[in-house]
């Protein structure tokens, strides 16, 4: 009798290792769209765990490492394309609470990606300048050009959010008072959807993340950095004061995202508890855009062509 062959474990490993890719793939495609609102109408933030992982617990995370991991890489690969077809813009907007873990994300995020092509711009109290223009008017400023990756860390959206919490902020925008009525915030939410429709129909795709942390984990990671002498200068008092408007802003962030979520600009409410998940949503729906623009390197005329041929003669003989 001829011996049953013995199975190729080296093949069989290949091919789980390839279905468990192409699993991923698709359970990424799903993630996104887990967490993505693009229309807002009936949206509630209650609806959504900010401890919430997509089914990847602790067994899982050295695959969404990978995946992350993953993500990067594609991510350097699509932005060289961006620079080099010079059509494109894309902007990436991140708002959340303090210690939702902004920096950390865009340090991760953007950890492979060729620096010179991306410009980082953080909002915070407006100058003496900015209050001098309508409120847009600094972050228009900051919109990356074609072929380059923009991102805010905080933006305009700071003044339907902390402006709506604080109301003295607005008494101090210079506004005239004939304008400030109570229909501003709707305005306002008109203003910057017509700013991103713009945007977008000029080639600047936009990303929307809101890292949606909870309280019980914002303040384990103030306790964490008062525990911890080297991250002491992370910590400001006026993180634990804003924590008693906690509930006002949660408000004031559902009603920008019924608002302000769209087809072309979609938020998404990413879950913020696991700083290793945050980084792996945002950096795939950052990844999804890109995708979606079917970049290509540009092609080379035959003029172009003839003259690369002549460059390389020339320097062959030399």
């Amino acid at each position: 009798m001829n011996p049953v062959p013995t199975p190729d474990k080296s093949v069989y490993n290949q091919q789980q290792q390839g279905k468990a890719h192409q699993s991923d793939i698709m359970n990424i495609d799903k993630m996104l769209k887990r967490y993505r609102v693009e229309q807002g109408k009936h949206f509630s933030l209650k609806d959504y765990d900010p401890a919430d992982t997509h089914g990847l617990g602790s067994d899982l995370k050295p695959r969404a490492k990978k995946l992350l991991a993953d993500g990067v890489k594609k991510l350097s690969r699509l932005q060289d394309i961006l620079a080099a077809q010079d059509r494109w813009g894309l902007l990436l907007i991140l708002q959340a609470m303090d210690a939702a873990g902004k920096d950390g994300t865009i340090k991760h995020v953007m950890s492979g990606v060729n620096p010179e092509g991306v410009d980082v711009s953080s909002f915070k109290e407006p100058s003496e300048e900015e209050l001098h223009h309508g409120y847009l008017w600094r972050c228009m400023k900051r919109v990356p050009g074609r072929g380059r990756i923009g991102i805010f860390n905080r933006s305009y959206y700071e003044e339907v959010l902390v402006v709506r919490v604080h109301s003295e902020i607005l008494e101090n925008e210079k506004m005239p008072k004939s304008l400030v009525t109570k229909h501003i915030w709707q305005e306002r939410f008109e203003d910057i959807n017509n700013f991103e429709r713009y945007a977008t129909r000029n080639g600047i795709a936009i990303v929307k993340c809101f890292l949606h942390v909870s309280k019980q984990e914002q303040k384990r990671r103030f306790m964490e950095r008062l525990d911890t002498p080297n991250k002491n200068w992370k910590f400001s008092s006026s993180d634990v004061k804003e924590r008693e408007f906690w509930d006002a802003y949660q408000d004031a962030y559902e009603d920008m995202i019924r608002h302000t979520a769209s087809e072309y600009a979609p938020w998404y409410v990413v879950p913020a508890d696991n700083k290793w998940f945050t980084r792996l949503v945002v950096s795939h729906a950052v990844v999804d855009v890109l995708k979606g623009m079917k970049l290509k390197y540009p092609k080379v005329s035959g003029a172009e062509q003839a003259a690369l041929a002549q460059a390389r003669r020339e320097l062959e003989n030399e």
